[in-house]
């Protein structure tokens, strides 16, 4: 069974300006503000190394690492928290899914996270996936349509 939740935007920017937005300008928008975002590595190709580490205005941290399954660039990310860099098995959360399909002159941008459990899936929720991701998603939207202005 596929314990997903998901996010979409229709973004105003061609797939390569989203997929520039995501790729090159990731600590701008990857977690809602105030929270900021630390990328410590980023080797978007198939097993390179993903880590960061979000922090909160009260001084929270929350590391994040893992590793990228499989890259299409301006179509697709995949990444999963399942593994460390080198194929290092870890306790897993989730598989993340970004995809930018072209729709009429913008994006149609979508972020999955895909769980090993309805369990985890919930929890995810309950952690406020929806207005978390979705503000995330507004946040990737501002970058691209500012990179569009900027050309």
């Amino acid at each position: 069974m596929n314990h997903e939740l998901s996010v979409t935007r229709l973004i105003d920017a061609a797939p390569a300006l989203v997929w520039r937005a995501w790729t090159e300008h990731t600590a701008e928008w990857f977690c809602p503000r105030p929270w900021t975002t630390e990328i410590r590595a980023m080797d978007l190709r198939t097993g390179g190394r993903s880590a960061m580490v979000l922090r909160g205005p009260d001084g929270e941290e929350n590391p994040l690492e893992g590793v990228y399954l499989e890259v299409v660039p301006e179509r697709l990310i995949v990444s999963t928290d399942a593994f460390a860099a080198g194929w290092a098995p870890q306790q897993p959360f989730m598989v993340r899914l970004d995809t930018f399909e072209e729709e009429g002159t913008g994006t149609r941008y979508t972020a999955s996270a895909r769980h090993w459990t309805a369990e985890a899936r919930d929890s995810h929720q309950a952690m406020g996936f929806e207005a978390g991701w979705g503000a995330v998603a507004d946040q990737l939207a501002a970058v691209a349509t500012r990179l569009k202005g900027e050309r």
